[in-house]
């Protein structure tokens, strides 16, 4: 399992959307003194020592991360069967997509409305993506080289 590239790429992919959960999205500092956070778990406002969090609907990411991280485990886990990891790196590229739009639409939402900077989560999550995408790439060459194999026999 371990020799096989597509495993060191899942785990890859796996370990990008555990650390992107805990990364913020987007940091934004007034001059008056409020802190703003968005997190893929929640918008997080800060006014006079005062802490305001907002789950709903920021959580939407968190839960397609864990979702796309409990995939990519599955995908790992069924390394004797190639069709279903295809399938399932296939599922996994849907949710990670979803991962990426719900990102930028409550980034620009915020932006658009605080201004702000970016936080490192939101590119963290093409590294995901990235790693998810060659996993595939070698599932499906390794598919090839043996339906070759057995065409010769």
């Amino acid at each position: 399992m371990w020799q096989r590239v597509q495993t060191v790429f899942l785990v890859l992919c796996v370990a990008c959307l555990l650390v992107s959960f805990f990364l913020p999205i987007w940091v934004s500092e007034d001059p008056t003194g409020v802190s703003r956070q968005l997190y893929p778990l929640h918008y997080t406002v800060i006014q006079d020592g005062t802490r305001t969090t907002t789950y709903f609907p920021y959580a939407i990411t968190a839960m397609l991360m864990a979702a796309a991280a409990t995939v990519a485990i599955l995908e790992i886990r069924r390394f004797d069967n190639r069709m279903t990891q295809i399938k399932l790196g296939t599922l996994n590229s849907l949710l990670l997509a979803g991962i990426m739009i719900c990102m930028v639409v409550f980034f620009n939402q915020l932006v658009n409305q605080f201004g702000g900077k970016n936080g490192i989560s939101l590119w963290v999550i093409f590294g995901a993506v990235a790693f998810n995408w060659l996993a595939i790439r070698f599932i499906r060459r390794d598919e090839r080289v043996v339906r070759d194999s057995d065409r010769i026999r």
